[in-house]
């Protein structure tokens, strides 16, 4: 069995080390004789290995101790709505950033729970560039606000993080987080997908401020409350134990890559070199995306003809290129360059984007 270079924009690409690493672990896990999922999450073992995990991430984004690491389940998606039931009371508002796609799913999922402004959308552009910042109409006495840095759908990225005052920022960074160095103080909560730089689909990682889980919100289930989890050191029920081991992989993987100003400067360089193939091509790949907000974890391009995306997909997939196919709502293609694919896979790619447009030019 032959590896593939894995573009996959989540489910994603988990750096082959950490795969193989649990794959020697599986059955025979810290010295146990049995794999991490058939220990208990209350045990000397998983306590011990939970709690490394999240030295590991506060040591990779400088995570000081006024803030929660939480590992809770329920893709970002649940958080939708259940960041407003935490952080806002019922008769509060919430300003909202629309970016794309999922800043959009983001104010429907949480309009039940809190009255939500849209201070700011690009839905007019197509989603092609970023709100501009002089056209944001921020409330001062709202309960947050929330944003989304990187459309992973559309393939735009906020490239600094918004000033917004006093208001708590809550940033769904399930795309970008531990892509680059980040001011985790200029944020009041950051939460994200486990699937793109974390580790498997079905954990979240929230870093929450500790004064906020003090907020008084509405009567809601034990288990919805980030205030209860934070209490239970995330073990209020059985979490993802699967999820947190490989996460704790991960983490360890990125420190030994140099940590994050490593993969900041690995990041730009790939991003780099496929907008360079797209751009130098004369016109046989475009991006839409107006350049100074164009992603580096998730870059869309378009052939100048669609008819050849059929043939584009076949022959990239059988030249060990996969999940190149575009989002469904957009079409083309799209290469999502998250923290586990490495610089060999873009190499790879670029080549075979100018080898495709010379035979079928």
């Amino acid at each position: 069995m032959s590896r593939v270079w894995n573009f996959s924009a989540g489910p994603a690409a988990l750096p082959q080390a950490v795969l193989e690493r649990a794959q020697r672990e599986m059955l025979d896990w810290n010295g146990s004789g049995a794999s991490v999922m058939e220990q208990s999450h209350r045990g000397k073992r998983f306590i011990e290995m939970a709690a490394q995990a999240e030295a590991d991430l506060r040591e990779l984004m400088a995570i000081s101790a006024d803030y929660a690491v939480l590992f809770l389940q329920g893709g970002a998606t649940q958080h939708f709505a259940q960041i407003p039931m935490n952080l806002a009371g019922e008769n509060d508002g919430a300003d909202y950033i629309i970016s794309g796609h999922w800043s959009a799913k983001a104010v429907s999922e949480a309009a039940p729970y809190v009255r939500v402004n849209v201070a700011a959308s690009n839905e007019t552009d197509d989603y092609l560039k970023l709100p501009a910042r002089s056209d944001w109409r921020l409330d001062p006495r709202a309960a947050y606000v929330h944003y989304t840095p990187n459309e992973t759908i559309h393939g735009v990225e906020f490239q600094d993080i918004p000033e917004v005052g006093a208001v708590p920022l809550v940033a769904d960074m399930s795309s970008n987080i531990l892509s680059e160095p980040l001011d985790v103080s200029r944020f009041g909560l950051i939460y994200a997908g486990a699937q793109k730089n974390i580790g498997p689909s079905g954990l979240v990682v929230m870093i929450i401020r500790r004064d906020l889980l003090q907020r008084a919100t509405r009567p809601m289930a034990r288990i919805f409350r980030y205030a209860e989890q934070a209490a239970s050191d995330s073990m209020l029920n059985t979490p993802n134990t699967w999820g947190w081991y490989v996460a704790g992989l991960t983490f360890q993987w990125l420190k030994d890559q140099g940590g994050l100003v490593a993969m900041a400067q690995r990041n730009r360089s790939k991003a780099e070199q496929l907008y360079r193939a797209i751009d130098g091509s004369g016109g046989y790949y475009r991006n839409p995306i107006e350049p100074s907000a164009r992603s580096r974890m998730n870059v869309r391009f378009t052939l100048h003809d669609d008819a050849l995306d059929g043939v584009f997909l076949k022959e990239s997939e059988a030249a060990g290129l996969l999940a190149l196919k575009g989002h469904k709502a957009l079409g083309g293609m799209r290469a999502s360059l998250y923290n586990a694919v490495p610089p060999e896979a873009v190499q790879a790619l670029t080549a075979f984007m100018e080898d495709f447009a010379q035979r079928h030019g």
